[in-house]
């Protein structure tokens, strides 16, 4: 693996870093026997199927064949660079990841995703100072107070202040030699028309840093403090911002969450802010998106497939679509969720200031489920006449037939029948058309095949692979024996020549030998090796190679006898002396090793 950091430092931190506790923070794990056990955080599934071995260090997912250690756990999970997973776990568990031995030109190519988070590191430190300072902070610091924001609110999530200047935050960096170009990358600043020159995207406006949960800043929020337009602006997608993959406050919630078994899905920054400042610490806001599967995959993260996740809507129209929006990509990351509905006239923010966390929590108590919630407010929409009843069909049909669980999905529909007195059977009928019409056949998975049965040949290779993991005492037999270049798998055999070629040692971990692998797909299957439980003896070893090479001559006479009953049937008489000379050849070294 080519990168630009010491081997002993990457070795310092593997010694350290326990992958059961850096996988906790986005999967809920339980003790299974010698392993643990969670929902899958690259796939959505309902019976978990993603292994953690503490003892190994390394993790698999028998359900997508994802696997490797607590470095590439990180890269696969938030889009980091090896370098990136590196300096993460280091600040971590407290190691310093040196810098100085980098030549000028391995400075250069630090890692573009490195370079944009220190943009943004700086960008917040810079509007951070902005707020604080007497005279060019005191309009946003009044808003803030007068938003009910306490200091502890504002340290706490890093809010800052953008300046009302065309060049603020441009000329900042620009004297800490960051280039143009990087900070229009991280989203910053904005190049002018005629090309000549950069200018802020954010311009008198307080500012959220938005955080991943490895505490990193990936993008900022900008609220105007009057009547302006957008009241909003948030950064671009850039390579280490996509707001379809990320949630306000997630840094903050997810320890909370994972204690409570709960979250509160907020509709904005303000929101997240007041539940904090009211104790309710497990909530996140989406970020000027809708819910995406990949939304559901963090909150199922947090809480598990068990946890209760409450969508706190506004209850006016784009509250309802927002809910029936949701239905789908719930259902599909198997997670349910409720429905909270403050009062009229209220968000979490106003609601709290008015009535406090005590009464919130009795409201929370009284969400209904996704369903439920969206009958009951397209009853209220439509009513009970000839025309609403089928107003009301149409508008939860949809909804209705996202619904994955059979049996839950009929219930539905039984309840909707005795509230409108309309047949069952003729709302069953338009779900069934909806479903037709808008669920297509899922698509096979690029995986199908490593999950066929798979034969003989390729489970005795796997055997041999993984008895080099377990048993690296037999890798020279293996190679002084030539039994690699059997192998008909070819995943399989590169994996065993690099490990022949390396020449592991007792002393390295399962995660050091899967570190030692770039390409995902092999990585995978390493780790789904590794995994195995270690029952090798030499004794053990010896027998089970044996077996496989006399497999293998096997089936070399059986093909050589298949081409000589072939060359015998076209009468290729050239062919078919030369074909018994290596039948005889074959016979004598098979009665010497005999």
């Amino acid at each position: 693996m080519v990168h630009s950091i010491p081997e002993d430092t990457i070795q310092r931190i593997k010694n350290v870093a326990n992958i059961v506790e850096v996988v906790s923070e986005h999967v809920v794990l339980k003790k299974a026997g010698r392993n643990y056990l969670g929902l899958c955080p690259f796939h959505a599934e309902k019976t978990p199927s993603f292994t953690v071995s503490a003892e190994k260090q390394i993790f698999y997912c028998f359900g997508c064949h994802v696997g490797g250690n607590v470095f590439s756990f990180l890269m696969q999970r938030e889009g980091l660079a090896f370098p990136e997973a590196v300096r993460v776990l280091a600040g971590r568990y407290g190691i310093e990841v040196p810098t100085t031995h980098l030549s000028p030109a391995q400075k250069e190519r630090l890692s573009e995703n490195e370079q944009l988070y220190r943009v943004n590191a700086e960008a917040m430190r810079f509007f951070q100072r902005t707020l604080m300072e007497p005279q060019s902070g005191q309009k946003a610091m009044s808003y803030l107070v007068g938003r009910g924001m306490t200091r502890k609110i504002i340290d706490g999530f890093q809010l800052g202040f953008a300046p009302e200047r065309w060049d603020g935050l441009y000329r900042h960096l620009e004297a800490k030699k960051v280039p143009g170009d990087l900070m229009a990358k991280a989203g910053v600043v904005i190049p002018r028309k005629d090309r000549n020159g950069f200018y802020d995207r954010f311009r008198d406006r307080v500012i959220f840093p938005i955080m991943n949960l490895s505490q990193q800043v990936i993008g900022f929020g900008g609220r105007v403090m009057g009547l302006d337009l957008p009241k909003y602006l948030n950064s671009p997608e850039t390579p280490i911002y996509n707001k379809s993959r990320c949630l306000y406050g997630i840094d903050k919630a997810n320890r909370p969450a994972r204690l409570s078994g709960r979250v509160y899905v907020v509709e904005g920054y303000f929101d997240v802010l007041a539940m904090h400042l009211y104790g309710i610490e497990n909530a996140v806001a989406t970020l000027g998106t809708a819910l995406t599967p990949e939304h559901v995959q963090m909150i199922k993260g947090m809480v598990g497939a068990s946890g209760q996740v409450y969508l706190v809507f506004d209850s006016d129209q784009a509250g309802i679509k927002a809910a029936q929006r949701s239905v789908r990509v719930f259902e599909e990351g198997f997670l349910d969720a409720r429905v909270l509905v403050l009062p009229t006239g209220h968000d979490p923010d106003t609601y709290l200031r008015e009535h406090g966390p005590d009464e919130f929590f009795k409201w929370a108590d009284k969400a209904q489920g996704m369903i439920p919630f969206i009958i009951s407010m397209a009853i209220n929409t439509h009513g009970l006449s000839l025309e609403g009843k089928i107003k009301v069909v149409a508008e939860v049909q949809e909804s209705l037939a996202a619904v994955q669980d059979s049996v839950a999905r009929a219930l539905y529909i039984k309840q909707l029948s005795e509230r409108l007195q309309i047949d069952e059977g003729a709302i069953l009928e338009k779900v069934r058309l909806v479903a037709g019409r808008t669920m297509p056949q899922v698509p096979q998975k690029v995986y199908r095949q490593e999950q066929m049965e798979v034969g003989d040949s390729r489970r005795l290779e796997q055997q041999i692979v993984a008895m080099m993991l377990c048993y690296p005492q037999m890798i020279p037999e293996i190679v002084s024996r030539n039994l690699i270049e059997y192998f008909e798998d070819v995943q399989l055999q590169k994996i065993a020549r690099m490990l022949g070629q390396r020449g592991l040692t007792e002393k390295e971990s399962a995660a050091d030998m899967v570190s030692m692998i770039d390409d995902p797909r092999y990585r995978g299957l390493m780790a789904q090796l590794a995994l195995e439980e270690c029952h090798w003896d030499r004794q053990g070893c010896e027998r089970f190679l044996s077996q496989f090479e006399a497999r293998h001559r096997r089936r070399m006479r059986e093909d050589l006898q298949r081409q000589i009953e072939a060359a015998e049937q076209n009468k290729d008489t050239e062919l078919l002396s030369t074909l018994l000379r290596k039948k005889q050849q074959q016979a004598g070294r098979g009665s010497i090793n005999s």
